[in-house]
């Protein structure tokens, strides 16, 4: 499992995964922010980021928030490797 932090960018145009926002992982969702939806459709963008199971992504703290610590359940070193190229995206 890996956790790490995203800032999320609620009622974008489209759905997105990529660079930074102090240290945090830049998530664009097209839900806005009423009643949990846009953090759920962030934990769907990052499933299929990840490419594991919705249920193997969680918001752990911050769904309120537009800063929110994510929890990916999986293979360590894949989704290290992987959360390490959407850091260094633009």
């Amino acid at each position: 499992m890996i956790r790490f932090t995203v800032r999320v960018h609620p009622g974008s145009l489209t759905n997105s995964v990529g660079g930074t926002y102090n240290g945090a992982l830049v998530v664009r969702v097209r839900a806005r922010a009423q009643d949990n939806a846009a953090t759920k459709a962030v934990c769907s963008v990052l499933a299929d980021v990840f490419g594991v199971r919705p249920g193997a992504v969680r918001c752990e703290r911050g769904s309120r928030s537009r800063t929110k610590l994510i929890a990916v359940e999986g293979d360590d070193d894949v989704l290290a490797d992987q959360l390490s190229s959407l850091l260094s995206s633009k």
